[in-house]
């Protein structure tokens, strides 16, 4: 059994968001997600689905084309294949990230590539 709370993961990096992960098996990944001030997971699309649990602050969780203005209490599920991202507004964000399956290592070169680039959806640009 896993047992930690958000307290006790906290981790926060100046340059872009933490993910704290605390459980991982081939069916699903826990992880606890901390974002600074504007700090975001780009928008990108893998085969999991994923399910976001803002503990608290404030921000956007794109599904699709919708953004949804979330805060704490709140509960987004997004189905597997649609373009998802989280952004925290100016205060920061911390949230339940819960992935199954787990994207693999190749299906978050989209999100490496849009925070190299600081860009929250960086197929924005593509049309």
């Amino acid at each position: 059994m896993v047992s930690t709370d958000f307290d006790t993961e906290r981790a926060y990096n100046d340059e872009q968001f933490a993910a704290q992960t605390v459980s991982k098996s081939e069916r699903m990944k826990v992880a606890l997600g901390y974002f600074g001030p504007g700090q975001f997971i780009p928008v990108h699309a893998p085969d999991s689905d994923v399910t976001i649990a803002v503990q608290s602050g404030t921000g956007v969780i794109r599904e699709g084309s919708e953004e949804h203005i979330v805060e704490p209490g709140d509960v987004v599920v997004v189905k597997a294949g649609t373009d998802r991202g989280v952004r925290a507004d100016d205060t920061e964000l911390e949230a339940l990230l819960v992935t199954a399956p787990p994207p693999s290592d190749a299906e978050h070169d989209p999100v490496r590539a849009g925070i190299r680039r600081d860009e929250f959806d960086p197929q924005a640009d593509d049309g």
